[in-house]
């Protein structure tokens, strides 16, 4: 939690295989696990060159997954439905080429529906060019999702 990878961090090599085969499983595991995705994307960015720093945080993933097996989305029948969405920003998050990151999540029901966490392809300027970028993915999201409930006659 909070920590910054980065690729040059001056630490001894891990073994890649290893490293490949950790962050692997747990990329197939973000289908029914949504709230290690952005964590797994994060080591994710560092299969070609992999220190132990790398496979220490993909190993701290492990062990919170493997602590938390009763976690899940659950889905149950509601009879009021509300679209609610969450939206966060990421300023220079990145400490390789100091991009930001958007992540979104919404809710429909009873559950999320849909998540996302994304790193901008340019650089932001500010926290403030960040935070309305983020808005405005998470705005198009909203709109997708709107068009989708009018077309299954939920609005």
């Amino acid at each position: 939690m909070n920590e910054k990878l980065q690729r040059a961090d001056g630490i001894e090599k891990a073994n890649p295989r290893l490293f490949r085969s950790l962050v692997g499983g747990l990329n197939y595991l973000t289908h029914t696990r949504p709230d290690i995705a952005f964590s797994v994307s994060d080591v994710s960015r560092f299969l070609q060159s992999s220190t132990k720093k790398h496979l220490d945080a993909a190993k701290r993933i492990h062990r919170y997954v493997s602590g938390s097996t009763d976690f899940g989305i659950w889905y149950s029948e509601v009879s009021n439905f509300i679209l609610i969405g969450y939206i966060d920003s990421d300023y220079a998050g990145c400490l390789d080429n100091r991009k930001s990151t958007s992540s979104s999540c919404f809710n429909f029901g009873s559950g999320a529906v849909t998540c996302s966490s994304k790193k901008y392809e340019t650089v932001a300027l500010s926290p403030s060019e960040a935070e309305y970028t983020t808005a405005s993915l998470a705005a198009r999201q909203v709109l997708w999702l709107w068009k989708l409930l009018a077309d299954s006659s939920y609005e």
